[in-house]
């Protein structure tokens, strides 16, 4: 296959229109399997409208967010950029890459010229859901067109549409963020939506994380108490002037079909209401109510550093059935989360019921686990062809439970569709092996993940919760960012959790954005801000992002932990520590078998280490002694409080000897050896059960691996009873859950009110199956020499596993087979076969499996390269 350069992006944006960055940095991806191929030097071409091209040629191997090397761009400035790559004498080099488009957004608070935030006229309920309100405003263009771009916000969520059609793809925009520190919009071209002569913007704005109803304590209005709305439509006409149309008091609003539209609750939609026309030119707007100005601070305005929110797929109606009282069930065959679109046509008036559920019990949907939320849509029929989905609200769902639906229209596949929604980040990982639960489980994994990485992390996607719980991504983040390109999305959520940070005593909340109020400082969801950017910069190698999140690293080891007299927690301190251990009881999913300030310590000594870490990377050479003298008076600090001369631990539990194994906190270095096998007599012991919570569940494998005792490690994941991965598997779960137990073994719903069945923190084993059946771990942080070490085991026979790195596509492929007489393995032996892939200007280093003498490790640079050894 010839070499080319398949990508190009611009700082961590595949799609880089409106960006915050005026010199954004360039990476490219390369595709082709040529061999041992390494980069020279590279050539850029900047073509600005107006101007020359500009090309730079730049002697380097750096591929990945390499500089700008031209003036920076302005506000709206548009450039189209070229790479070329060479790989030196006698090496081939490519051809140029097709043209790619980089804008900038609108950078300071001047650049929206006279736009301003509007609110409807119409009086609101301040204690009540908010109705959605529909903005409109006629302008005229008397000029050829050349381009146009929309920049648009809400306080609230949006939709916007230009004479009758709708503007992007976007959904549930801008998203959510901390919007009294980051409040995103975002940029639209809608050149080819604009004509000359009149034209009409048509904007409908629904509450939205901004005053909805949040959390289970029925916050509303945390944000505002006001829906509104703010954008500039900049054209530029063909003569090259500007023409501006923004958001001003000569604008009109309404209300419309859509009644209610919330986050937990559902929406109601009364298709009788519709306006024809209200977001074209002629429309009669004489009913409509006027606007007024909103005081609102653009200091705020940010461009996203994530990939919208999108409709990212469609699932297919599987079943439709009668519930044990008689009612009509859809079942979709898979956990989602999104929400449906309906195709019906029945009696003007008739008001159809969608109840969402994530699971049956008793036969019936079951509510229970939602708690408060209703998750329930509403639609009436207008009499005609009704096509509806809702706008602004969304729900985790398989199954539907419909009253209502009209004789005229067959309930099937047809009349009914699921739409998939999620932040729309890019699929680098993939993974099949010999097993179909292991199979399941991991595409288990990636549905949980996509539905819970919606805007920002959360904990769950069905119930009156949704946050940004800091100890789930905490626990999550490592294998997140091998299954998904996860860069710019956990960089914005990053943003706040260092804004929320500083104004919570530099203890990082539970929650981000925080809307749970004063936080305690507490471990591990505390140590978010130093863990996940850690992985963060293992996973992507950006400098500057670790520099972006150092702060907030440092601040929380010398200024939010809570110390004793020995620089230890505090035992006074709340702790979540090993929560959801699976011998906590239902209605106390806190009360764990390890002693949580165990944990914790053992968690702030791991913590300090990695600041250290963080101070080297940064050439802090004062700071990264300072932490890791901090990091050995700690652990001689643990030793005494936790551990005997003998080397044993004050709770000798799985989670109470994988901490100080995993983060090397015993003394003797004979400690290590004896823990281990107890750790293993104790997963023996349980009969390969899972006994961690949160704190253990994720670096557990890992552990067990990097002491020799990986196959310890595949009968746990290979378990099928309660408490295991495949137990969920089993279970019917295509999701993962939030209890080991969510759903008991004869099918009734765990009875504590925290109960939910798509939660991806447990789904941390991903990384274990990622870095151990796939055998693939960056050996330097992004990917651009990496490892590749199969621990074969678990009955399985084959695997493949994929994984597209900044530098292009690299996979492995092993399989298993008996030796029948293979003129090197003995009979007794069995052959592992390796085929490995390594994508050009980047270098893997081979270690194979093997029963006989040890083998080297075998370095290679780019290609296909096939390996064969003997295992036992």
């Amino acid at each position: 296959m010839a070499l080319s350069i398949s990508q190009v992006s611009f700082e961590h944006h595949r799609t880089a229109l409106g960006i915050a960055e005026t010199s954004p940095r360039i990476s490219w991806r390369f595709d082709g399997q040529v061999s041992d191929w390494h980069q020279a030097s590279y050539d850029l071409e900047i073509q600005r409208p107006g101007k020359d091209a500009e090309t730079f040629h730049v002697d380097s191997a750096e591929s990945v967010l390499v500089p700008w090397p031209s003036d920076p761009l302005e506000s709206g400035e548009e450039a189209t950029v070229r790479v070329k790559s060479s790989g030196g004498r006698d090496k081939p080099s490519t051809s140029w890459s097709h043209p790619v488009s980089v804008e900038p957004g609108l950078l300071t608070p001047e650049d929206w010229k006279e736009a301003v935030v509007l609110a409807s006229d119409r009086a609101t309920e301040v204690n009540a859901t908010h109705r959605p309100i529909y903005f409109r405003k006629d302008f005229a263009l008397d000029q050829d067109i050349a381009s146009a771009r929309l920049y648009i916000t809400a306080l609230g969520l949006y939709e916007a549409r230009l004479n009758g059609q709708r503007v992007g793809d976007h959904v549930l925009a801008p998203g959510w963020q901390s919007y009294t520190h980051r409040h995103e919009y975002n940029t639209y071209d809608v050149t080819d939506l604009l004509k000359n002569g009149e034209n009409t913007v048509g904007l409908t704005v629904g509450e939205g994380w901004y005053s909805g109803r949040l959390a289970w304590e029925n916050n509303r209005n945390i944000y505002g108490d006001t829906l509104g709305v703010l954008c500039l439509l900049a054209v530029t006409n063909s003569n090259g002037t500007k023409t501006y149309i923004s958001t001003d008091t000569t604008w009109k609003s309404s209300t419309g079909p859509i009644i209610s539209s919330e986050i937990y609750d559902g929406e109601t939609y009364d298709s009788r209401l519709e306006q024809k026309g209200w977001d074209s030119p002629g429309f009669d707007k004489s009913s409509w109510l006027g606007v007024r100005e909103l005081n609102f601070s653009k200091d705020a305005l940010a461009a996203p550093d994530a990939p919208p929110v999108r409709r990212v797929g469609e699932h297919k109606l599987e079943n439709v059935f009668s519930s044990a009282s008689g009612k009509t069930v859809l079942d979709f065959g898979q956990n989602l989360v999104g929400w449906l679109r309906i195709r019906v046509k029945g009696p003007r008036g008739q008001s159809i019921s969608f109840v969402h559920t994530e699971v049956m019990e008793d036969g019936e949907v079951a509510t229970r686990p939602l708690r408060t939320a209703k998750a329930t849509d509403n639609f009436t029929l207008s009499g005609g062809n009704d096509e509806w989905e809702p706008s602004f609200t969304f729900h985790g769902f398989r199954y539907v439970q419909v009253e209502g639906w009209p004789n005229e229209t067959k309930l099937d596949a047809d009349s009914v569709t699921a739409i998939v929604v999620h932040t729309d980040m890019e699929q680098t990982a993939f993974f099949d092996c010999s097993d179909s639960l292991l199979n399941r489980l991991h595409k288990n994994i990636l549905w949980s993940m996509r539905g819970n990485f919606l805007s920002i992390p959360t904990d769950c996607p069905q119930r009156d919760e949704r946050l940004g719980w800091t100890g789930d991504i905490h626990a999550f983040s490592r294998t997140a960012n091998f299954v998904y390109d996860t860069a710019g999305f956990l960089r914005g959520w990053l943003r706040d959790a260092r804004s929320e940070q500083k104004e919570n005593n530099y203890a990082p909340p539970y929650v981000i954005p925080n809307v749970l109020g004063d936080s305690s400082a507490t471990s591990i969801w505390g140590d978010s801000i130093v863990a996940v950017p850690w992985q963060l910069f293992q996973s992507f190698g950006d400098e500057k992002m670790l520099e972006e999140q150092y702060a907030g690293a440092k601040d929380w080891i010398d200024k939010g932990v809570l110390r004793n007299e020995v620089g230890l927690w505090n035992r006074s301190t709340f702790q979540y520590a090993d929560w959801l251990d699976p011998k906590g009881t239902p209605d106390n999913p806190g009360d764990a078998t390890t002693d949580k300030y165990l944990v914790s310590d053992a968690y702030l000594i791991h913590s300090t280490e990695l600041v250290a870490n963080m101070s080297t990377q940064l050439s802090l050479v004062e700071n990264a002694e300072k932490y890791t003298k901090a990091r050995a008076k700690l652990t001689n600090a643990f030793q005494d409080a936790w551990v005997s001369q003998n080397g044993t631990v004050a709770n000798e539990t799985q989670t109470g000897l994988t901490l100080p194994l995993y983060f090397r906190l015993f003394s003797d270095p004979a400690h290590y050896t004896s823990a281990t096998k107890r750790l293993v007599n104790l997963v023996k012991g349980n009969e390969y059960k899972v006994g961690t919570g949160f704190a253990g569940t994720h670096i557990l494998g890992h552990t067990l691996s990097e002491y020799g005792a990986a196959d310890s490690f595949y009968g746990m994941l290979m378990q099928e009873e309660d408490p295991g991965w495949l137990f969920q598997v089993v279970m019917n779960g295509t999701t993962t859950w939030e209890r080991w137990d969510s759903m008991l073994a004869n099918g009734s719903v765990n009875s504590g009110s925290m109960t939910s069945f798509n939660h991806y923190a447990v789904g941390s084993v991903g990384s274990w199956i990622h870095e151990n059946i796939g055998g693939l771990t960056p050996s330097e942080p992004g990917w651009k020499k990496f490892n590749v070490e199969v621990r074969p085991g678990g009955g399985l026979t084959e695997a493949t596993t994929k994984f597209t790195s900044a530098y292009g596509l690299i996979s492995t492929h092993w399989t298993l087979q008996m030796s029948k007489g293979h003129d090197n393995c003995s009979k007794k032996e069995r052959v592992f076969h390796l085929t490995v892939q390594v994508p050009p200007n980047s270098q893997a280093t081979v270690q194979l499996p093997s029963s006989g003498s040890e083998k080297k490790p075998i370095v290679v640079g780019s290609g296909v390269h096939e390996y064969e050894s003997c295992v036992v």
